[in-house]
């Protein structure tokens, strides 16, 4: 009936998406939109950093802490699929590094 990866048949499965990883997922895409919107705005404001895209920078790394731990939370279920909660955990620590990154420069 189906194909897939060039065989025939059915796939049963009691696999789902967890609700934490899509949520993690979904955290880490926000705090990495946040954090890429502040950091281009900086850029349109010739590197003039206003008070307003620091708080952003700031909530959008309370968003990936809460989406990071939601993410590893998620990874532990059984019978999963892991895709949304990889991909959440990749983006929640790629906006945890960026903003850490951002705090460091901006202190030295």
């Amino acid at each position: 009936m189906f194909r897939i990866f060039g065989r025939e048949g059915y796939i049963f499965t009691d696999k789902k998406n967890p609700r934490w990883g899509i949520m993690s997922s979904i955290l880490g895409l926000i705090a990495c939109a946040s954090v890429g919107t502040a950091v281009y705005l900086t850029f349109l404001n010739k590197g003039e950093a206003l008070m307003q895209y620091g708080v952003v920078i700031i909530l959008a790394m309370i968003y990936a802490m809460a989406g990071l731990v939601m993410g590893i939370r998620s990874l532990m279920e059984k019978d999963i699929f892991r895709f949304f909660p990889i991909v959440g955990i990749l983006l929640n620590l790629l906006a945890i590094t960026a903003s850490g990154s951002i705090f460091y420069l901006g202190v030295i």
